[in-house]
C-alpha cells in the first residue's frame, strides 16, 4: 500500500539487544521506513552507529532505510553506507561545503538524496540544489539525543520549505519531538514524513501501540 504520509521509526530508541525483532515488530505494525541516526561525536555531542548497524537492519527488513548522517565530512562515508544497504542518504547542509557535489555522489551510488537543516539553519541554503533533492529533513530539535522537546519554530520552516519547493516531488521530513500532539501540527505545516523514536520504541504499551497512536494522527 502506498501512502502519501509516512511514519519512520528511529531505531535510536530501540532495544539493540533485540534490534532485528524490534524492526520486524514495527514493520508488522505498519512502519513505512526506518530512520537510522548516525552520529560521530564531532558534529553532534553523541556517538551512535555505523555501516555495520545499517547492514544488520538491511538483513532484518525490506523497508526503506533512511540513513541520517549527523557527521562531519559525510562524503567520506557515503559509499560505505550505500553498500551496507541504505536507500536514502541524508547529509547536513552545515557539514557540506560542496553540497552540490555531495548530492551528485549520493545519486551516483543509487540512493535517494536528502539534506537536513538544523534549527538555526535557514531554508534558503538549499535554493541552488532544489532539483537535486529527494528529501529535506527539518530538525525540530537540536540533533544529538533522543527524547527532546519539539521546537515550535520548526513549523514555520516547514511552511517555508513547502513554499520554496513548489510543485517539486520532494519529501519534507521532520525529526525531533514527534508525538501524537506535534505530528498533526507538522503535517498541517506541510511535512509528509514523520520520524519518531521514543514515541514508538519507548511507548509504555509497546511498539505496535506507539505506531497505532501516531498513525491515527496521519
Amino acid at each position: 500500500m502506498s501512502r502519501s504520509h509516512l511514519i519512520a521509526p528511529s531505531i535510536l530508541s530501540a532495544d539493540f539487544s533485540a534490534l532485528g525483532a524490534a524492526l520486524r515488530e514495527a514493520e508488522a505494525a505498519g512502519a513505512d521506513w526506518f530512520h537510522i541516526d548516525v552520529m560521530d561525536g564531532r558534529f553532534v555531542p553523541n556517538i551512535t552507529m555505523g555501516p555495520v548497524i545499517v547492514r544488520a537492519c538491511r538483513r532484518s527488513t525490506a523497508l526503506p532505510l533512511d540513513v541520517h548522517l549527523m557527521i562531519s565530512e559525510p562524503e567520506r562515508y557515503l559509499e560505505a553506507f550505500a553498500r551496507a544497504g541504505a536507500d536514502i542518504l541524508t547529509v547536513h547542509a552545515e557539514t557540506c561545503p560542496h553540497l552540490h557535489r555531495t548530492l551528485q555522489s549520493i545519486r551516483e551510488l543509487g540512493c535517494q538524496a536528502g539534506v537536513a537543516l538544523n534549527p538555526a539553519t535557514p531554508v534558503g541554503v538549499l535554493s541552488e540544489v532544489l532539483d537535486m533533492l529527494d528529501l529535506v529533513l527539518i530538525m525540530s530539535v537540536n540533533p544529538g539525543f533522543s527524547g527532546q522537546a519539539f521546537i515550535p519554530q520548526a513549523l514555520h520552516k516547514i511552511r517555508q520549505m513547502r513554499a520554496m519547493l513548489g510543485s517539486r516531488a520532494v519529501h519534507i521530513e521532520v525529526d525531533g519531538g514527534i508525538n501524537a500532539e506535534t505530528l498533526p501540527q507538522a503535517r498541517a505545516a506541510g511535512a509528509n514524513i514523520f520520524v519518531a523514536a521514543s514515541a514508538i520504541f519507548g511507548h509504555p504499551q509497546g511498539i505496535a501501540a506507539g505506531l497505532k497512536t501516531l498513525r491515527a494522527q496521519v
